[in-house]
């Protein structure tokens, strides 16, 4: 064995950190959130310039943002998450839209379709929170025909949520060979999962988080939003309010609003790719 074998960091266990995911994002209501990102959906199909009965496959879909917006465009949707019940919020907001979609429980990693499956493939704030990327870009790339669109709304690691993330790892240290989530924001990352396959157009982007004030913002997402809510039931009371006293400075920094209530705008990264 060599040295650098002897001191190398073991590998992640991607079970484990899936299983924590899972978890987190199957507690609190993440539709309450997801629902207000309404408009990234609705801009990144303008991006992909999706055409009626095209079929397109949402990735880690959550509570059905950017599917719905396909399906106003008439293509044909089929709706994806391994959280059921996210995938009942999407179907509830399908019904009530009167729109016609296929929703499947779905691992983002082990997709249960055939290759070549779809014509655009796509994911908002989704398929970046997957404990093994390289196997999820794969698949991704894998169920998109040639000549095939796949999108991506991906929080970078300097804006907003990216922050957010960054100060929950401060208190709440990812387990050992975990990689950010973020890195999903960034062009290097991009080129590392697709490059070989995709043509790669990323663009930097805004959301704005619109909230009555700072502490409604913390309040929401303490209580819906299943890593903020899974971090706070984590931590003791010191650890709580170091959290909130961060969270707070953070948002102070960045909002834009000077009349009590948050207008924080949130950098991502709009990215259209084409498979070769």
């Amino acid at each position: 064995m060599t040295l650098a074998q002897m001191v190398a960091p073991p590998p992640p266990d991607f079970a484990a950190l899936k299983a924590r995911q899972h978890g987190a994002w199957s507690s609190g209501d993440y539709a309450r959130v997801g629902s207000t990102l309404q408009i990234v959906g609705e801009d990144l199909c303008e991006a992909l310039d999706l055409r009626a009965g095209q079929r397109v496959l949402d990735v880690a879909a959550g509570n059905g943002n950017a599917s719905l917006a396909a399906a106003r465009r008439w293509c044909d949707v089929t709706s994806t998450d391994y959280v059921p019940s996210l995938l009942a919020a999407g179907k509830a907001r399908a019904a009530a839209n009167a729109m016609d979609i296929s929703f499947q429980e779905a691992d983002a990693e082990a997709l249960p379709f055939g290759d070549a499956s779809f014509d655009v493939v796509m994911s908002t704030f989704g398929v970046m929170f997957t404990p093994d990327q390289d196997k999820a870009a794969a698949e991704m790339a894998r169920v998109c025909r040639p000549g095939g669109k796949i999108g991506l709304a991906n929080w970078t690691p300097q804006g907003f949520i990216g922050q957010v993330f960054k100060t929950l790892g401060k208190y709440l240290p990812p387990p050992p060979g975990a990689r950010s989530p973020a890195l999903w924001g960034t062009a290097e990352r991009l080129t590392e999962l697709f490059g070989s396959a995709m043509s790669i157009d990323a663009k930097a982007r805004h959301f704005n988080f619109r909230y009555r004030s700072p502490a409604h913002f913390l309040e929401v997402f303490r209580a819906y939003y299943g890593p903020i809510l899974k971090a706070y039931a984590a931590l003791d009371e010191n650890g709580r309010s170091g959290l909130t006293a961060d969270l707070d400075a953070l948002i102070a920094r960045l909002n834009q609003a000077e009349d009590g209530t948050m207008v924080v705008p949130s950098e991502y990264l709009e990215v259209v790719m084409i498979k070769k």
